[in-house]
């Protein structure tokens, strides 16, 4: 059971990791054991976070817009050119955009549309030789960060980011569905009320948002963690294409 939920010797790569949940689940990785890499557009900030980061364990910056195929395609030879394969592979990065539904501009359906769903799928598909490399000796891991938006309606006038997650959550059990037999476990969460700079009403509004969550509260650095360390140990081995929901209740009441 002590190394049930262990990193130890496991590499990772979280994307969105300077900030949020990102950071949250990279540093949870760090404190289990892991050798982690961090991808963020901006680079001031990515660096800013590894080097924080880096007190706990072996964390680097690598900044990269994964919003693009060339993006992608950066990043995932960073990777390469600095290790032999990869055992975790967190889709983190994401985007949200609000606007009535009358005026709801196509860049905002675009923008979203394109980071949470179309990058998580090419940047695994470019990451895919080193996760099978890490295959062979454990199963690997995908974990993409979905919402609980795409699995109950809140009323918010989100209509990209709501169907863009609610697209990730169906896109990883066709993702589950390929990969299990190469020994790579894909999965997902479906985060809740969690302070971050996506989510400002959570951030600066608690008290009212407390009020819609069951458990009476706002998500912790640690709920995030644990959810994300339970899936990446051998704990979650066999837990397949199914969306993992931390939201304090939230859904069920919705």
């Amino acid at each position: 059971m002590k190394d049930l939920f262990s990193l130890a010797g496991r590499v990772a790569l979280v994307t969105g990791g300077s900030r949020g949940i990102g950071r949250m689940i990279a540093k949870g990785f760090l404190e289990a054991g892991a050798r982690v890499y961090i991808s963020a557009r901006k680079a001031a900030a990515c660096d800013a976070t590894a080097a924080e980061l880096s007190v706990i364990g072996p964390c680097v910056s690598l900044p990269m817009d994964v919003s693009s195929m060339s993006g992608i395609k950066a990043l995932s030879e960073a990777i390469a050119a600095r290790e032999k394969s990869l055992d975790i592979l967190v889709n983190n990065a994401g985007a949200a955009w609000g606007a009535p539904f009358d005026d709801f501009p196509e860049s905002g359906w675009d923008k979203v549309a394109t980071l949470n769903m179309k990058s998580p799928f090419f940047l695994t598909q470019a990451l895919s030789p080193l996760l099978r490399a890490a295959a062979k000796a454990r199963v690997a891991k995908v974990i993409n960060i979905a919402s609980i938006d795409g699995i109950s309606v809140n009323p918010q006038e989100t209509y990209s980011y709501a169907a863009s997650k609610a697209g990730l959550i169906q896109l990883t059990r066709r993702m589950a569905l390929k990969l299990a037999r190469e020994n790579i476990a894909v999965s997902a969460i479906a985060p809740g009320a969690f302070a971050s700079e996506m989510n400002r009403d959570a951030r600066d509004n608690a008290a009212e948002v407390v009020k819609r969550i069951p458990l009476g509260r706002i998500g912790t650095d640690e709920d995030m963690a644990g959810a994300a360390v339970y899936l990446a140990s051998r704990a979650g081995d066999y837990v397949v294409g199914s969306t993992l929901i931390v939201d304090g209740g939230v859904t069920h009441g919705r």
